[in-house]
């Protein structure tokens, strides 16, 4: 494991203490769950963007153009 020593903000360390109390973990359990959460949302946004570049807008129309223009069933609606 490896150890990280950060300089936080004062409110925002508050913060961090008071989440960890209210779920009853440690800082440092917090702060591996937030990070993780974070990096987890930029690869997903970096594969997304990825996957983008290979995609295109011509044949999702083709595709999007096959589907019947009717309303949905009553059972399907919001």
């Amino acid at each position: 494991m490896t150890n990280l020593n950060v300089q936080l903000p004062e409110s925002l360390y508050k913060q961090i203490e008071a989440l960890a109390a209210r779920e009853n973990i440690s800082i440092e359990q917090l702060a591996t769950i937030a990070l993780s959460a974070q990096v987890s949302a930029w690869m997903t946004k970096d594969y997304l963007e990825e996957k983008a570049k290979s995609g295109s807008w011509e044949k999702f129309q083709q595709v999007l153009n096959k589907v019947p223009n009717v309303e949905p069933e009553e059972y399907d609606k919001l």
